[in-house]
């Protein structure tokens, strides 16, 4: 018979416990009910502040985390739990429901700290937990802004958790103001002298700390805010409070149900993760495995393993927690693993401070100085990834060797100096043993590792290290673009312009064999497009182009396509709009506002595109690229010229950078932003480029990206006059395409640039290459080349053959195109669907 398995909660352990039970569950056995109190079911908590970027949840939706197409697992998201009937085995909703279960997981994680502070449950007051938190942090912050253009954010509590809720208080333009009760900042993750270190460093981006303070009291503030009071008195009139002051695992369920908890909160389980009751388990952050709690993600994970394990009668046990932590705070790099804060017995420390250079890095030693206990890095954690698999082994050198840089950047550390038991990815528990197993077995990419051993699917640390074993094990990683061209991207980039090769079977006959793919054809394309001015579908460059920039449009799911014009800046004539609007009336086109600032128009067959290009050209209007891999749009506020706090003309930017940069094809799409102050309502730090006005000029922040990843930009310069700005962002555009690989967005270029962001500062602002006249004249010719492809289409007959949907009907509308209707909005019916409006879909 089937058994019935509740998991209560389904954060980010929950989910993980769901997937591994149902890889080992091959005979189907369990029948699996979610009930998630959030609304959303799991997202990457880990990411939270990466919300602020985006505002997008799915953004940091777990892969399958709906479970859409496992029909033995049931989720129920918006469902709280409010009491377990242990001795009937059922849990009750709270709406009354009784659900019967024949095993019960608790994974309902932790919830915030609220001190209790007087005035902590004030308007304005809030945690930092979960996507509902930051919706509300939000909300408060731009009625703060709105009331005061330097409104201040308290964040009380200065461990991870503060740091980044001070970091998403500055993303919404908020001035964050960290209150920690400990004299340091991360009390739990690092040291003095490295709190020393991270705190300078923090304080440098225009945060304030108070440390080794903490809050009095919160009352109403005079101007709507709040006004707190700190220990010495210092008084802060804030616009919000956010607590970030640490978790408390969430065990009323089992205190109520009778469960042991242990002595300082969580449910107390042996090593199989069971309860004092046998058919209730408990994992994650509300687990005290054998009486302690684990607040990270990967000793998590490990329970998640280890029930799913037993449920199928395997004889696993919770091996121990990995504490260690490497991140990225505010941009400062801090790492921790191992007995840190050198508490063992006789431990011995090891320090290179460099205030100068920004880094601060110690390792905790036994008596004898022999063996590696742990360690804590601030500013620089490129050693991380080689030292915390040694603790607890023998050091290889001199302690001293092995966190003092080389002269050339390097490390003392390589991948021979670790054992074949060193832990590489703490997320799944795979040694370096295991992974040098799997290259000998014929793993040579790091993708083929990551697939047959699961190391770097979690949180990605360690990825760098696959790739170093796959180096040290003799395997030469191809960077060739496919079996046609040994080279890369950039190396045939490089080839272009030194042989001025313009065709795709000159290159292929003169630097490649046989007759090219789905991978060369479209990457040569793109890069004759980046380095001439022909029209992409003139001769031979036609047969090259992927779906989209071969009809100059965005095919869609029932095969029609969408039209999408640039609008510069998202500035646009009354004119224009009354035209948009009556070619998506006379072609009967669903229409909808997009997040760049533009208009798309959705649902043109083939033949319909030049018909709406030649009204679009006719009314003044061109091509906006949607289709292409090159710059999409430039985003921007209304600036100086409408709003009050403005600080310099936005709009009239944002229309110069989009006519400059239109049609520059690339190895990815890209998009721009323009911010008129600080309050970043373009939402710049989220584009590729973004500019974000200051008194006296811009700043220009670059490789931010959406996505999968979504990633904040980086502020490359600041305080820049606009001649200035633009020439930086030409350097920085042309030296983007010149070496990123194939499809290679920004944001992982920069990651894997050599150097990272001070390299490409150097390239760009030092002209460290000596390349930036180069860069800079390469750029004006394509600003001397440009011309619309739309346009370019509609004056060549020969081109404008190719728009037809039938070569023997060319007037012929296509019959499998069809169209129904969801919530009033007109949708596309696939293929094989009923051909009738869709309600409520």
């Amino acid at each position: 018979m089937q058994r019935t398995v509740i998991v209560v909660g389904h954060g980010m352990v929950g989910h993980r416990f769901v997937e591994a039970l149902r890889t080992r569950d091959r005979e189907r056995r369990f029948k699996v009910v979610i009930l998630g109190e959030e609304n959303d079911p799991a997202y990457d908590r880990v990411g939270l502040s990466g919300y602020v970027d985006s505002w997008d949840r799915e953004a940091l939706a777990l892969p399958g985390n709906r479970f859409a197409d496992d029909p033995e697992v049931e989720l129920r998201t918006g469902t709280r739990v409010a009491a377990i009937d242990s001795h009937e085995r059922r849990v009750v909703t709270d709406t009354g429901e009784r659900l019967a279960y024949d095993s019960l997981v608790l994974a309902t994680g932790s919830s915030a700290f609220v001190p209790p502070v007087p005035g902590h449950d004030l308007p304005g007051c809030h945690v930092y937990r979960t996507l509902d938190d930051l919706d509300g942090i939000a909300a408060d912050a731009r009625a703060a802004l709105a009331r005061d253009a330097a409104a201040v954010g308290v964040v009380i509590g200065g461990g991870l958790l503060g740091l980044e809720a001070a970091n998403a208080l500055r993303g919404l333009g908020i001035a964050p103001h960290v209150v920690e009760y400990n004299p340091r900042l991360m009390p739990n993750q690092v040291d003095s002298g490295g709190g020393e270190h991270l705190a300078r460093m923090i304080t440098d981006l225009g945060i304030t700390l108070s440390l080794g303070t903490s809050t009095e009291r919160i009352e109403p503030g005079d101007d709507g805010g709040v006004r707190v009071t700190l220990s010495d008195d210092t008084r802060v009139e804030a616009g919000l409070v956010v607590f970030a002051a640490g978790v408390r695992p969430r065990d009323e369920l089992a205190r109520a149900a009778g469960l042991d908890v242990a002595e300082r909160g969580g449910v107390h389980t042996d090593l199989t993760c069971t309860t004092s009751d046998p058919d209730i388990y408990a994992i994650g952050e509300v687990a005290a495995v054998e009486g302690r709690c684990y607040g990270l993600v990967g000793p998590g994970y490990a329970t998640a393993e280890v029930l799913a394990d037993r449920l199928v009668g395997g004889d696993a046990t919770f091996p121990g927690a990995d504490l260690s932590t490497k991140l990225k705070l505010l941009g400062v790099e801090v790492a921790s693993f191992g007995d840190a804060l050198g508490t063992s017995p006789g431990a011995l420390s090891v320090v290179v401070s460099d205030p100068v250079g920004g880094t601060y890095a110690k390792l905790v030693l036994s008596d004898d100085a022999s063996v590696l206990l742990g360690g804590v890095l601030v500013g620089d954690t490129s050693s991380y990834g080689m030292l915390r698999p040694l603790v607890g082994a023998t050091l290889p050198g001199d302690p001293v060797g092995l966190i003092s840089p080389a002269a050339d950047g390097s490390s003392a550390l390589g991948l021979s100096a670790l054992p074949d038991d060193a832990q590489i990815c703490s997320c799944n528990d795979v040694s370096k043993g295991t992974l040098c197993a799997a290259v000998a077995d014929g793993a040579c990419t790091v993708a083929d590792l990551k697939k047959c051993t699961g190391a770097g699917t979690s949180c990605g640390s360690c990825v760098p290290l696959l790739s170093k074993i796959l180096d040290e094990s003799g395997v030469v990683q191809s960077r060739s673009l496919c079996e046609h061209f040994p080279q890369s991207r950039a190396e045939l980039f490089e080839l272009v312009l030194a042989s001025r090769v313009r065709t795709f079977s000159g290159l292929i006959g003169r630097f490649g064999t046989g007759t090219g793919c789905d991978i060369c054809k479209p990457t040569v394309a793109s890069i004759l497009a980046s380095t001439g001015s022909e029209h992409i579908l003139g001769g031979e460059q036609a047969t090259l182009q992927d779906t989209n920039d071969a009809f100059l449009a965005n095919i869609q799911r029932n095969g029609t396509y969408s039209v999408v014009p640039r609008v510069p800046g998202g500035d646009i004539t009354a004119e224009q709009l009354i035209l948009i609007g009556e070619i998506a009336r006379d072609f009967d086109l669903y229409t909808k506002i997009t997040g760049g600032q533009r208009i798309d128009l959705f649902g043109a067959r083939v033949e319909q595109l030049p018909q709406i290009w030649r009204r679009l050209v006719d009314g003044g209007m061109e091509s906006g690229q949607a289709y292409g891999k090159s710059l999409r749009t430039v985003k921007s506020c209304v600036g100086s010229d409408w709003c009050r706090y403005g600080q310099q003309d936005s709009v009239q930017l944002a229309v110069d950078l989009e006519l400059r940069y239109r049609g520059l094809r690339s190895p990815h799409k890209l998009k721009m932003g323009v911010s008129g102050c600080a309050r970043e309502c373009a939402e710049a730090r989220g584009k590729d480029v973004g500019v974000i006005a200051t008194e006296s000029g811009w700043n220009l922040y670059v490789c931010g990206n959406g996505g999968m990843t979504p990633k904040h930009a980086q502020l490359l310069a600041g305080d820049l006059d606009t001649a200035t700005l633009i020439r930086y962002i030409d350097r920085f555009l042309m030296y983007y395409i010149r070496t990123a690989d194939r499809l290679q967005r920004t944001a992982p270029w920069l990651d894997d640039l050599d150097g990272g962001l001070d390299r490409l500062r150097q390239v760009v602002v030092d002209d460290a290459l000596g390349l930036a006249a180069d860069f800079e004249a390469a750029m004006a010719r394509h600003v001397d080349g440009y011309s619309c492809e739309w346009k370019g289409v509609l004056d060549d007959p020969e081109k404008l053959a190719r728009f037809v949907s039938f070569v023997n009907a060319p007037d012929a509308p296509d019959p499998t195109v069809s169209f129904g209707e969801s919530h009033g909005r007109k949708v596309p019916v696939l293929l094989g669907q009923p051909v009738v409006p869709v309600k409520g879909a």
